[in-house]
């Protein structure tokens, strides 16, 4: 049965716009990109469109989403998915973290991503310091919002009877609130993988057993001496 491509690439355009912090809803997506993988170029088209059209929140998903979508088109050796965001990947992050500043608050996500791309030996580390040395002035860069201040200046404003400025650039309440929830799940995310440990630890009580030196006369009159210590003390109270 002929697939109809521009049903393949709406599908595919909603999984976009739906992401969230899961790494079930990036899988998801990816899954489906691989499926039609012949349509490789369209479907690429659509992450960059996707990217410049959807909010601050959805631009992080979509970042997450490229390091899951690589690795998993690495594994399945399809590599002209994983070229294309090698080559688009500055405009990816002028994208999710614009030089105006107006995406600061995306910068650490982007930094996060970058370093799971080099990790995955998908970025070169001379990439990835090049792109993070252009990331440090839009993390602090004056024309980033700060939304409790101006919320803060806008109540003053009509205290006084006067008119408040211009909120352009605000974010609305609703997209605050699914930040923080996104953000708390994937640092929940984060902290469980650091603390993640393979169960074969035989190598490191080798290496550690190795490492301790016998245990000589002198180690017997030190603990000898500490229990001495710790008895005049306890007649002394």
């Amino acid at each position: 049965m002929m697939v109809d491509p521009f049903e393949v690439r709406m599908r595919f355009t909603a999984q976009l716009q739906h992401l969230n912090a899961s790494i079930a809803s990036s899988q998801k997506a990816a899954h489906y990109a691989l499926k039609y993988r012949d349509m490789d170029e369209d479907l690429h088209s659509c992450i960059l469109e996707q990217l410049e059209r959807n909010n601050m929140n959805n631009r992080a998903n979509i970042m997450y989403f490229i390091e899951q979508f690589c690795e998993m088109a690495t594994k399945e050796d399809h590599a002209p998915y994983v070229r294309m965001i090698q080559r688009d990947i500055i405009r990816i992050v002028d994208t999710v973290a614009p030089p105006d500043g107006s995406g600061a608050a995306n910068v650490k996500h982007v930094r996060r991503v970058l370093n799971g791309l080099q990790t995955k030996e998908i970025l070169s580390a001379a990439t990835v310091s090049e792109i993070d040395a252009g990331l440090k002035e839009r993390e602090t860069h004056p024309a980033h919002l700060d939304l409790e201040a101006e919320d803060g200046a806008e109540g003053e404003a009509r205290a006084k009877g006067a008119t408040p400025r211009s909120t352009r650039g605000r974010v609305d309440k609703r997209q605050i609130e699914q930040r923080i929830e996104e953000d708390r799940e994937r640092n929940k995310r984060l902290r469980e993988s650091m603390w993640t440990v393979s169960g074969d630890d035989g190598d490191e009580h080798g290496r550690f057993w190795d490492e301790a030196s016998d245990i000589g006369e002198d180690d017997f009159l030190a603990a000898k001496e500490e229990l001495m210590e710790r008895n005049q003390m306890v007649g002394a109270r």
